[in-house]
């Protein structure tokens, strides 16, 4: 396999270090130097390496790639076995588990021992024995550890700290390596070279493989090349259309890094001949696994299903191992130098081109105490390490000189009629371009006079915002909305602006959103001044615990977040489909969004862009590209920027109006009773009134 050639004389220099290490877990299996419960830990993980071992060996044979594809499935079973939700209650993963068996602090550290121990998997499959043998190596110093007696927690926890921390300039630097640079990879490999009519190669990522992996690919390879081919050219068309819209330079650019879940390969394999065409080489790099570089709310990279998302949920912050200003400034400065080594190739990247799915069922967390979690200091420590790598990235990768785009799919578990939705996906994904541009200028016309925009929910929604507008000092030539079609976000239908902080008060209140994962039952937030003051949701029983989960996946860990966005979508067709079929409470934000008013905590949708024009169809200036807080980044960047943007939309059902007033009081209905108000917006109306 061209994996093995690609790293073999990495793998060379550390093979003899492997194979020492695995000689000494081998062993661990017979031995009784280490007095129980912590023993039949340390065979459980002794056996793990083990059959990690066949998995290297029969890989580098090539056997596995022959392999019938029940066979390929048991490995993918046995591999992720102890982490699915049948197993999970039983398995020292399950930090509920191990803290029940060693205690509070050991059980922790334990479990993250474990899961590092698991990142072996896509080690195992990418052909790389360095990481795998720092796992071996971090596994056996602590084993030695215990068998000298029980060690006190903090010995254990320090050998785990300096493993990630020794190995820091491999992990971050390999991940950003991967990131800007073109030339082979596993994944392309597989989605360009691969047999796409045989999903046994769906077992060659080294990912969990579910049902609806197999579903999607087996449902992609019955559909014409013709329907492939618009949904890939979709896909490319709004990327190069992003960089259009925005007056940005695409003819500089050289590379653009593919996000997708796997299943997805036949219209990937399209995409990437699509870019080529506009002069881009895709990138694919596996969303990172490994504490020091894995985000805690999104998958950044290539991947697939998770095998369970209350293992990922659990182990969200085991960072906090770790995290501290010594770490801060360790991952700091590796990522500093792999950027600098990379500096050619981060000026030839674009940006990212994502394909998302959704369908399956909210995830309700059950809350443990016996998870990690960040400190106080920690949380402070990892905002300023966001913010601080943000700049970093900035300095390499100008925001102002690169694009992206979105669009998502519908996944098995939307239900019976997963392949009707699928097809009208693609449908809305095509609605329009110049209908909805022409539509949207009226909407924005008339916004364009108004100083405040109030919105009010109907029935149970309290929504009651008023959301402040930046002024304008040259109507003729300047807007506060940009006209938001099918580029950057796909499908179109969108005006969006950044608020002006002071005078945007209210509440806002959704019945239900889906948010990353996770679906937000009665989310509520405050906001004074156009900062949010407040926040909660009605998902677990307790109120506090709602209160965590809200800050941790929508405020991102901040105490207050701005208003970075307001904005009104405009695809009525979209929410038609949703309600038509049920599904409008598990459709992904990225489509949500242009299905009502939506508003975005966090930074605005131009940070670290803000100082770059942008114009409208109609040739104004997009001004309302900053506010009072992102304006900070003049005088002092460390308070201008919060590494977030999150939406939250209220649906057109539980909308009651949108109204703007201008200075002199009077208000102009943009929407009323759930319906665009507007005199030129009637046909928005249609999709609406056919339900």
């Amino acid at each position: 396999m061209k994996v093995w050639e690609y790293w073999k004389e990495d793998n060379a220099r550390v093979l003899e270090r492997y194979a020492l290490s695995m000689e000494r877990i081998e062993n661990i299996r017979e031995e009784r130097t280490v007095e129980e419960p912590y023993r039949r830990f340390f065979v459980q993980m002794a056996e793990f390496s083990c059959l990690l071992k066949d998995l290297i060996e029969k890989l580098q044979s090539g056997e596995l790639e022959k392999a019938e594809l029940g066979v390929l499935q048991e490995w993918n079973y046995r591999l992720y076995q102890d982490i699915l939700p049948q197993s999970y209650g039983k398995s020292y993963a399950n930090p509920t588990c191990a803290v029940a068996e060693f205690g509070m602090e050991m059980g922790q550290l334990l479990s993250f021992l474990y899961t590092e121990i698991r990142c072996n998997i896509a080690w195992a499959y990418e052909g790389r024995l360095l990481p795998v043998t720092a796992a071996n190596e971090a596994l056996i110093e602590i084993y030695n550890l215990f068998e000298e007696g029980l060690p006190r927690a903090q010995e254990v926890r320090d050998v785990l700290y300096w493993y990630v921390s020794d190995y820091a300039d491999q992990t971050v630097s390999h991940w950003m390596k991967e990131r800007l640079n073109s030339g082979w990879s596993l994944a392309k490999d597989i989605v360009m070279e691969g047999d796409l009519s045989d999903l046994r190669y769906l077992y060659q990522f080294g990912e969990y493989i579910s049902s609806s992996e197999l579903a999607v690919a087996g449902y992609l390879n019955t559909l014409s090349q013709e329907t492939i081919n618009s949904m890939a050219d979709t896909y490319v068309e709004g990327y190069r259309k992003g960089f259009e819209t925005m007056g940005r330079d695409l003819s500089k650019k050289k590379t653009v890094l593919i996000r997708y879940e796997v299943g997805f390969e036949r219209m990937i394999r399209r995409a990437v001949e699509g870019f080529r065409k506009i002069g881009l080489e895709p990138i694919f790099a596996r969303a990172p696994i490994s504490v020091l570089n894995r985000n805690p709310n999104r998958r950044v990279g290539w991947y697939s299903s998770s095998p369970n998302k209350q293992y990922d949920y659990d182990h969200r912050y085991d960072d906090a191992i770790v995290m501290g200003n010594a770490i801060k400034e360790r991952k700091l400065s590796v990522l500093r130098a792999a950027l600098e080594e990379n500096k050619e190739a981060a000026s030839w990247y674009s940006g990212p081109a994502v394909v998302e799915t959704f369908g399956e069922a909210g995830f309700v967390p059950e809350t443990k105490a016996e998870v990690l979690s960040l400190s106080s200091h920690q949380e402070e420590v990892v905002r300023s390490l966001n913010n601080e790598a943000s700049r970093l990235m900035n300095q390499y990768i100008p925001e102002e000189e690169t694009s992206f785009t979105i669009i998502a799919f519908p996944r098995p578990e939307i239900g019976k009629d997963f392949e009707a939705i699928f097809m009208e996906i693609i449908a809305i994904n095509t609605l329009d371009y110049m209908m909805y541009q022409d539509i949207q200028q009226v909407i924005i016309d008339a916004l364009d006079k108004a100083e405040m925009v109030e919105i009010k929910g109907k029935g149970t929604n309290c929504t009651d915002l008023k959301v402040a507008l930046q002024p304008l000092s040259n109507p003729e030539k300047e807007t506060k909305f940009e006209n938001c079609v099918a580029d950057v976000n796909i499908p179109l239908g969108e005006v969006f602006t950044s608020p002006k902080l002071a005078g945007t008060n209210g509440t806002l209140h959704v019945e239900s959103v889906y948010i990353g994962e996770f679906q937000f039952k009665n989310l509520k937030m405050e906001f004074a001044d156009g900062m949010v003051k407040g926040f909660t949701c009605e998902n677990l029983a307790d109120e506090g615990e709602n209160q965590k989960l809200v800050k941790q996946v929508i405020m991102k860990n901040h105490d207050t977040l701005p208003l970075g966005e307001f904005a009104i979508g405009t695809n009525t067709t979209a929410y038609a489909m949703g309600r038509k079929y049920g599904i409008v409470d598990r459709m992904p934000i990225l489509i949500v969004e242009k299905m009502g008013p939506h508003f975005a905590v966090g930074d605005t949708c131009y940070s670290w862009a803000e100082d770059a024009p942008m114009y409208n169809p109609d040739g104004k200036e997009m001004i309302a590209r900053e506010n009072e807080v992102s304006a900070l980044r003049k005088s002092d960047i460390a308070k201008a920027y919060f590494s977030c943007h999150t939406d939250i939309t209220i649906p057109y059902h539980e909308l009651d109006s949108i109204v703007a007033y201008g200075a002199d009081g009077n208000g102009v209905d943009i929407i009323r009773d759930g319906r665009f108000a507007l005199k030129g917006t009637e046909e928005l109306n249609r999709a609406l009134d056919d339900e």
